[in-house]
């Protein structure tokens, strides 16, 4: 069976009640794209809103971080049964920048993950190697260490996201090649470990997309679509850059 694309837009810590002007830019562009999912993960903030929006639209709601606790004394903290109560069906974990400024761990990635499932949540695994990891030429090792500590034992309810880290919010990406032996090694290691299901996980390539590389990235081995970031606060950008999947 063919994996359905998947493009997600993690607007990060950006978008006031007005920005619900460019989801309806996005909602009214996703009906020519009926060969994609298409996902919206604005702050927290925004997420009860526009998945009010989004009811009944093409696109789902998600949200950019959960605790892995179902409620609790955690100040601040947003658990996965809240994103789901507001209407959110997908959510972030372990992007580099929680990983980086926030110190979560592998094992934290994981304990979300399996959080999300149990709210009933898809959940976007990202993954991805500093350029200090690149040069030394870690870039397998780093990977093989994250997918198997952020990981469910199952791999179920699961996409993944490669996002180079140094390549993230830089303009530089790495080459159609690259990408593609990445996104096989990664497969290989999800068919390893999880068989069929690790054959059809959605594998995501995120990091620096643009419409004027989308064509070339999201088409590339064994890649199921992409995460966005700075491009897809841009309705017009996030939109061309899903149409490289538009149905002929």
């Amino acid at each position: 069976m063919a994996r359905r694309p998947l493009v997600a837009a993690n607007w990060k810590m950006n978008g006031l009640k007005a920005s619900i002007a460019e989801l309806e830019k996005i909602i009214a562009g996703a009906r020519s794209l009926a060969a994609v999912d298409l996902v919206v993960c604005p702050p927290a903030t925004l997420i009860a809103s526009f998945a009010a929006k989004a009811q009944g639209t093409r696109i789902a709601i998600g949200g950019q971080d959960c605790h892995a606790e179902a409620a609790g004394a955690y100040t601040g903290d947003i658990s996965a049964e809240m994103l789901r109560d507001a209407g959110a069906a997908v959510v972030i974990v372990g992007h580099s920048e929680r990983r980086r400024y926030h110190g979560e761990t592998d094992a934290a990635v994981r304990a979300k993950a399996i959080a999300a499932r149990r709210a009933g949540l898809l959940a976007i695994v990202c993954i991805g190697e500093t350029r200090a990891e690149r040069d030394g030429g870690h870039t397998r090792d780093v990977l093989r260490r994250q997918l198997d500590g952020s990981l469910p034992d199952d791999g179920e309810a699961i996409a993944i996201a490669y996002e180079p880290v140094w390549a993230i919010g830089t303009g530089l990406t790495p080459t159609r090649d690259d990408v593609g032996e990445t996104h096989a090694f990664i497969r290989a290691r999800l068919a390893s470990r999880f068989a069929e299901t690790g054959r059809n996980a959605r594998i995501l390539y995120g990091g620096s997309v643009k419409p004027g590389n989308a064509k070339g990235l999201l088409t590339a081995q064994d890649v199921d679509g992409a995460l966005v970031g700075g491009a897809s606060l841009d309705a017009d950008q996030f939109l061309a850059i899903a149409s490289v999947y538009r149905s002929s």
